[in-house]
């Protein structure tokens, strides 16, 4: 059996296991989810969540910091973790049950041939993402549906967030970006972003410490000049220059005032007088 694959085993930062460092971070983790699962009511009592799993260090965080607050929630609710395993060749289809079951969490494989559908539909050097996130996000809101869970989390943190803002607007010249809670565009099911207040920066972190064992894509995450990597740079050029704009990006889109801005559909400007 070939060992687990780690991507960078490196520590954070100078940053250990038990260190008073360490600790904070995990503490504003923990902090930081918990205000986001209250802030936008995402959990309530006797709530089934489907936990989706897919090996990348933002799935792991989540799923983590979801079985810290089920220990201290004051509500009662399950967590079952689901992986999609999309027969990429070269996955280590051992990883996630062995890590899975040293935590004693209930979890299900779901496999389904999607690579070979992306790859035959797209294509050479056009962009997998898209039809590959529609099939997964297909296949996943269906097993919800059909083994009744009330809710699906997802592990999209707050960086994710503000890059997918800036992707609709300069790609599509619309202000959308991801809400921390949504219902799904087939009306049956409620997405939830627990991670909706963390940075990327501290997952990684976090990641690393933890020493999880990353699965890495190699369908999307293999392909360069993505928009989205782009997005991700130049906000990354953003935060270098002047730190905690990318907090106060997403702090702004929590506070946003109709009446400020030219949206005719927000706000009724013919009737103001």
């Amino acid at each position: 059996m070939s060992s687990i694959p780690v991507l960078d085993t490196r520590p954070p930062d100078g940053l250990t296991p038990g260190s008073v460092a360490a600790n904070k971070l995990a503490k504003r983790l923990k902090r930081l989810t918990g205000q986001a699962v209250t802030d936008y009511g995402m959990i309530r009592d006797g709530e089934r969540i489907m936990v989706c799993l897919s090996g990348g260090k933002d799935s792991y965080t989540m799923l983590e910091m979801l079985l810290y607050l089920q220990s201290v929630a004051p509500v009662t609710f399950s967590i079952t973790a689901v992986n999609l395993d999309q027969k990429q060749p070269g996955f280590p289809e051992h990883v996630l049950p062995e890590y899975l079951d040293g935590l004693g969490v209930d979890y299900r494989i779901l496999e389904r041939d999607t690579y070979s559908v992306v790859t035959e539909k797209v294509p050479s050097g056009a962009t997998m993402c898209g039809l590959c996130s529609r099939l997964r996000r297909g296949i996943l809101y269906s097993h919800a549906r059909e083994h009744g869970f009330t809710r699906i989390a997802l592990g999209h943190h707050r960086d994710d967030i503000v890059e997918t803002m800036f992707l609709n607007m300069f790609h599509g010249a619309r202000m959308a970006a991801m809400p921390p809670k949504l219902r799904s565009d087939d009306g049956d099911n409620v997405v939830i972003r627990p991670l909706a207040y963390c940075s990327e920066r501290d997952i990684d972190k976090y990641a690393r410490l933890q020493q999880y064992p990353i699965i890495p894509c190699n369908l999307c995450g293999s392909q360069d000049n993505l928009q989205r990597q782009n997005i991700k740079g130049m906000l990354a050029d953003w935060e270098a220059q002047d730190p905690g704009r990318t907090e106060r990006i997403f702090r702004s889109m929590t506070r946003v005032a109709p009446s400020q801005m030219p949206d005719r559909d927000l706000f009724d400007f013919a009737a103001l007088d």
